[in-house]
């Protein structure tokens, strides 16, 4: 039966009609058609994407395939960060998730085929590395919602969708292949993509498949953070008082307690090379009934793996080990921070430094899929759009990390780009990267994590359009509802292997790190010599570690008091009516509103104490229940003023639901502080109340400059305080003896009091240079700038005012491209301001630098059938750093290199 269904599937593909007969037309030219001219690639694209933008009544961004699995990125988030308004998240150079707006990146609503995506993150935002953009038409990020959008996104919503077959009608075979080179792995990796697709008369068929490989390296150099002296004079004794006296000897400085947080030192140095394998594998199908104009249905299939290996190899010096102290000042700094009332010891030496070489090893699997169908009816006035689908995924991270430590005195300083750790002037000091016998065994330290998320949908929506005479303004009346059911199970565990066997700690502070075979770090992740310094090292490899210290069949245990499960499940309704006055000029509104009533249950272990004093956990997961509702009103409108030029106009409220970990409700136990931590499925949603005005002036050829002003007032953002007490708590001591019955503080997640905003301008430019001169047809300049501001300030308990973390103040894109004929150029150059990653210790701002990169985009129609491309990734080779507070106190100093790829595309 399989081999008939797969046959019959095959007929259907390659049963070419014959109005599909013919061989597909060349490349569009000037002449082809006199003096009009027909466009197709990058420009194509870009003038269908501003045909989406003209046509939509809010405000909204698009990217096209203009052809059939023809994207013009070849990942998600790399071409979405030349969405105005839209920045992306880089792990180690690569593309990730992506920020809309400055907000960061769980405010984003993402869907595929008008189904809420299902990624395996644990959380509500997306890794959009794992779709291959091949199998994708086009990607549409909304900023203003209509009533009938689904709710989910604060910053905005990104809806992808895949082809169809009546997307391109006939016979349509395409396949590509192509090499990868990354400048500093020096690998070359394959990447593939096949698709095949029909229509014969009602019917359409399509398939699609893509595999990508990718290899990618990062050198990274840094100095870790700043770590205040208090590490030292909070604790009594040797230590605190060395760590005076030093401080007064090398520095002149007095110690009092209100110095512990204002006296800082760099707290660790670290070396590392990742090397990240990737293995892409997806496939799409579509079915698709269209017997005419006013019916369709098409069946959907989105389907693929994402599979990861990272390896890292880690030497470091952790100045602040438990037992060390100042030895050596050799110099400081009581002037670059002085505003803040902050000494930095640049450089010192410390009387027992902790060095740490670390290989750890990720390996990464994630499994998604979604299965939906969509029916469009017209008849008469009335038209009828249903939907219903899941989206699944299921994702499994496996982490080991081998563990050597050697304790000796060493000095650690500032470099102009990070840190290093060098030996000091005490005899007992080691060189850390060359005394293998001075480190010992510690521990191989592993964790598994699996994530379950599954979302189910269905939607009915309806139209009726109006003819009424005398109110012709009214034109269209839109009501529906919307039933989805997400359900998200995270299980996580961890174990330390310290001996051949489970239990046994035989190989602690006996086995050496010389006792294993030790490889030059290079030699082991390939390509050229540590990118981030002169440096040399070896260290042991993942391969060996897994090998050797995981016992036969090992596989870490799941602990029940890290398990959650979270099941959400919304019922909503919409109605929004659609006018079109015909004043001097056309002015179309929408006014709409949505209602929603969600309903949570969550389930997790709660911690108990045991009779013997021990901790353990209840017999089986407690549930709870929440539950809200909300309405959200919404209003578009847009004022044709001419042909060319529109004034658009939109408010709404929207809403981001909870995160996970925070709906969870599993209990953890503080015995000693007489305190439980629980998750609150009762949480509300975060709110943000928005609107947003702007201009545009259509220039023809595919032009446009547009430029909009937008302004939210963010409410209920989510905080741990206290809210509850559990009276009468029986507290067992260590032999089992009743310490007491005490009243037990319960602290969770809620929605805090006051609102912050985010206002910012956008501006967005497409000039076509051949509206101006005829010689240059072809040329043209794509570029947008968006401006962020915020009233809320970084969370830093010494009162240093910064920025909101995550949002950087501007960022812009340009891309300047040529398109004409067989040959197709571009160069875009991607930026995105400094902005606050993390409040180190909730006190010292630590930040991002500015970093923009160059790509580079060109192919040749060699004939009507084959066409030759080449991207550059990077090719400027642009280096990611970072600091704490001043650029003279680096913290990250990143090199991931460039990738080129060569490849061949052919169309039949």
């Amino acid at each position: 039966m399989t081999h008939l269904l797969v046959g019959a599937a095959a007929a259907a593909l390659f049963a070419v009609p014959a109005a599909a007969q013919t061989a597909p037309a060349a490349p569009a030219t000037m002449d082809e058609a006199g003096d009009d001219i027909v466009v197709s690639g990058y420009r194509r694209s870009l003038e269908e994407a501003i045909d989406l933008k003209r046509d939509t009544i809010g405000f909204s961004d698009s990217i096209v395939a203009t052809d059939i699995a023809d994207f013009p990125e070849q990942n998600l988030s790399e071409a979405l960060q030349r969405v105005p308004g839209v920045t992306i998240e880089r792990d180690r150079g690569l593309g990730t998730r992506v920020n809309v707006r400055g907000l960061p990146s769980d405010f984003t609503f993402v869907s595929i085929n008008k189904l809420a995506t299902a990624s395996g993150s644990g959380g509500r935002d997306v890794e959009f590395d794992i779709f291959a953009s091949e199998l994708v038409q086009s990607v549409t990020v909304q900023k203003s919602p209509t009533a009938k959008d689904e709710e989910g996104g604060i910053a905005g919503s990104v809806y992808i969708r895949t082809a169809r077959p009546f997307d391109n009608p006939g016979f349509r075979l395409v396949g590509s292949a192509e090499g990868a080179y990354n400048s500093i792995s020096e690998k070359i990796d394959p990447n593939f993509s096949f698709l095949a697709s029909n229509t014969f008369g009602d019917f359409g068929v399509l398939f699609s498949a893509a595999k990508q490989q990718r290899s990618n390296r990062t050198d990274s150099n840094s100095g870790i953070n700043f770590r205040p002296i208090s590490r030292w004079t909070d604790r009594a004794g040797n230590n605190r008082n060395q760590a005076i006296a030093v401080l007064q000897r090398d520095a002149g400085i007095t110690f009092t307690d209100a110095d512990k947080n204002r006296i800082l030192f760099l707290d660790k140095v670290g070396d590392r090379v990742y090397q990240n394998d990737q293995d892409r594998l997806g496939f799409s199908g579509s079915v698709q009934y269209q017997p005419s104009d006013t019916f369709n249905i098409a069946l959907d299939a989105f389907i693929g793996s994402y599979e990861t290996v990272e390896d890292e190899y880690d030497a470091a010096g952790y100045s602040a080990s438990s037992n060390s102290t100042l030895e050596t000042i050799h110099e400081f700094d009581a002037t670059t921070l002085s505003s803040a009332g902050l000494v930095v010891l640049r450089d010192v030496s410390y009387t027992n430094t902790q060095h740490e070489f670390l290989s750890k090893e990720y390996v990464n699997e994630t499994d998604y899929r979604q299965f939906g169908g969509e029916m469009n009816w017209e008849t008469g006035n009335w038209k009828i759009n249903a939907l219903g689908g899941y989206s699944g995924a299921e994702k499994t991270l496996d982490f080991a990390n081998l563990k050597h430590v050697a304790y000796a005195p060493s000095r650690t300083r500032y470099t102009e780009t990070g840190g290093e750790t060098i030996p000091s002037a005490n005899p007992r000091t080691i060189d850390m990267y060359n005394a293998p016998s001075s480190y010992l065994f510690e521990a191989y330290e592993t964790t598994r994590e699996r994530i379950k998320d599954d979302k189910y949908a269905a939607q009915l929506d309806v139209t009726y359009n109006f003819d009424f005479a005398g109110f012709e303004a009214l034109k269209r009346f839109n009501f529906g509802g919307r039933y989805t059911n997400k359900t998200n199970e995270r299980q996580y565990g961890e174990e330390k292997i310290q001996g051949p066997t489970r239990g046994s700690v035989a190989y602690v502070n006996k086995r050496t790190l010389a006792d294993s075979p030790l490889e030059n770090v290079i030699d082991m992740v390939g390509g050229k010599p540590y990118q981030a310094r002169n440096l040399d090292w070896a260290q042991i490899s993942n391969d060996y570690a897994r090998d050797f210290f995981r016992p036969a069949g090992f596989e870490t245990p799941f602990n029940d008091g890290q398990y959650y499960k979270v099941n959400e499940e919304t019922i909503a309704g919409f109605a929004m009516v659609d006018f079109e006055f015909d004043l001097s000029f056309p002015l179309f509104v929408n006014l709409g509103g949505r209602y929603l009533r969600t309903t949570i249950r969550s389930e997790g272990f709660h911690q108990v104490q045991n009779p013997n004093g021990t901790t353990g956990l209840t017999p089986a997961p407690i549930a709870s229940e929440g539950r809200y509702e909300k309405f959200l009103p919404s209003f578009n409108a847009h004022a044709q003023l001419t042909d060319s030029l529109y004034l658009r106009a939109a408010a709404s409220q929207t809403l981001i639901r909870p995160a996970l970990t925070d709906l969870a409700y599993k209990r953890t136990a503080s015995w000693n502080d007489f305190r439980f931590t629980d998750g609150n499925p009762n949480l509300k949603p975060t709110y943000a109340d928005q609107w947003e005005i702007g201009a545009e002036q259509y220039l023809g050829r595919g032009g446009i400059l547009a430029a909009s002003y937008f302004w939210k007032k963010i409410k209920g953002i989510v905080q741990s305080q206290l809210t509850g007490v559990v009276p009468d708590v029986t507290k067992y001591n260590a032999n089992g003896s009743i310490d007491g019955i005490y009243d037990f503080d319960v602290y969770q997640p809620v929605n805090a009091d006051g609102s912050y905003n985010v206002s910012g301008v956008e501006l967005n430019a497409v000039i076509p240079f051949g509206m101006f001169a005829h010689w240059a047809e072809g040329f043209g300049v794509n570029a947008n700038v968006t401006f962020l501001d915020s009233s809320l300030t970084g969370q830093s308990d010494l009162d240093i005012a910064t920025s909101p973390i995550g949002l950087a103040d501007n960022t812009y894109n340009a891309t300047v491209f040529y398109d004409r004929g067989p040959l197709s150029l571009r160069v875009s150059y991607n930026r995105k301001g400094a902005y606050v990653e993390r409040i180190e210790r909730n006190m010292y701002p630590v930040y991002r630098d500015a970093y923009g990169q160059f790509d580079v985009a060109a192919s040749y129609q060699l004939t009507r059938n084959f066409r030759v491309e080449l991207q550059g990734i990077n090719v400027g080779n642009a280096k990611t750093t970072g600091y704490t507070m001043d650029p003279s106190f680096p913290t990250t100093y990143e090199f991931s290199g460039s990738r080129i790829s060569l490849g061949l595309r052919a169309q039949f």
